[in-house]
């Protein structure tokens, strides 16, 4: 794309281009002694590309989850991890955990076998992160991608030191931009638009007990509660997105939209003061008008705009691609949609009560207690008889 980006007037009747106003923004260095106790790493490249991970483990001085799937074996990140590293490694093959571990989600359900049905165990990684962490009573854990970098662990250490007064703390998200295609395409063509805080990077609460759903936009469905925003903070800590091409395949936007929109538009009302439950069939009727008409704003734009053609090519081919999609979701979908991740947000919060209940009381857990009781293996190293938990406060 070429570098001169024609200014416009951010269109905000159709698009909010932040919801900063929703979270609460730190900008000074915490108090407190509290310390990572795991960072948490849903993977599907190789094991190489958990090098920066494993480093940043081993400089915080805690645990490495990885969760595997894909490119990613397990064994090659425990491998890695132990000649590179003093870290506690516990790394899983997806493929070998019990079917039926997790709870059978009613949202998975409604869009399973249709076009909406997202094609990524990412939300499945992360809930079963989430359910070790709880039995293992982590009560400050990281959840970390894999294309992101750490510049400063100690910003990790500052933001699991707010998590006392946050359910999640996120930090800002440098290099490229961490959003979705039309919201990329948006930025590119001139564009207001700001990246919310996500699960890439984000410092969670080990007592929380929401969830995420199998949808893009999981993470935003984590911090979101039965009617507003959980506590949620952003921190100026930096973690470093690595770039990538976000037209380069329109599979990308078409899998995105559905996840987007329900997103957007329920974070359209809560920018305006209102609450989830405001989200009813003639807010979504309207709503879904607005994000088409925004999508072709963005069009026009990216028609207009200076750019290499190949490029402008590719990012209309996304955004129509997108627009294609959001033309097909029903107001009525989206109603059954957020009644389905109300009952399963109540399903998850009871299942994790089981689970503790069923684990019983252990006064220092550790990771071979856990596994075993969840039925699962790991290729990782621990240390036998001892926990892996680290919080001081």
């Amino acid at each position: 794309m070429d570098a001169t980006v024609l200014p416009v007037a951010a269109p905000a009747d159709v698009h909010h281009g932040d919801h900063n106003a929703l979270m609460t923004v730190i900008d000074k260095t915490p108090i407190g002694l509290c310390n990572v106790d795991a960072v948490i790493v849903p993977t599907a490249r190789s094991a190489i590309d958990l090098r920066r991970a494993i480093e940043l483990a081993d400089k915080l001085g805690c645990p490495l989850l990885a969760l595997s799937s894909r490119d990613s074996k397990a064994g090659e990140v425990a491998e890695l991890a132990w000649i590179s590293s003093t870290i506690e490694a516990i790394a899983i093959d997806m493929a070998s955990v019990p079917t039926g571990l997790l709870p059978a989600f009613k949202t998975s359900k409604l869009l399973h076998g249709t076009t909406w049905a997202r094609r990524t165990d990412t939300s499945f990684k992360r809930n079963l992160g989430l359910l070790i962490a709880r039995l293992m009573r982590w009560k400050h854990i990281v959840f970390l991608d894999d294309d992101i970098e750490i510049p400063e662990p100690q910003d990790l250490v500052d933001a699991v030191r707010l998590l006392h007064d946050f359910d999640a703390v996120g930090l800002t998200i440098d290099g490229y931009p961490d959003n979705s295609v039309v919201c990329h395409a948006n930025r590119e063509t001139g564009g207001f638009q700001e990246s919310f805080v996500g699960g890439g990077a984000l410092a969670v609460n080990g007592a929380c007990a929401s969830f995420f759903p199998e949808i893009y936009n999981e993470d935003w469905f984590f911090i979101l509660g039965e009617n507003c925003l959980r506590p949620t903070a952003k921190t100026t800590g930096v973690a470093v997105q690595q770039p990538y091409n976000p037209f380069a395949d329109v599979r990308r936007a078409r899998s995105e939209e559905f996840g987007d929109s329900l997103a957007e538009g329920v974070f359209w009302l809560l920018d305006k003061g209102k609450r989830v439950g405001d989200a009813d069939f003639a807010h979504w009727r309207r709503f879904l008008d607005l994000r088409l008409r925004f999508i072709d704003k963005v069009i026009k734009r990216a028609a207009e705009q200076p750019m290499d053609d190949g490029a402008r090519a590719k990012m209309i081919a996304a955004l129509r691609a997108a627009r294609d999609r959001c033309q097909a979701i029903k107001p009525a979908l989206c109603v059954d949609y957020l009644r389905a991740w109300r009952a399963d947000a109540a399903r998850w919060s009871r299942y994790l009560n089981e689970q503790e209940l069923l684990f019983g009381i252990h006064e220092s857990p550790t990771v071979k207690d856990v596994l075993g009781h969840l039925g699962l293996e790991t290729a990782g190293r621990h240390v036998e008889g001892a926990s892996v938990s680290h919080s001081f406060c």
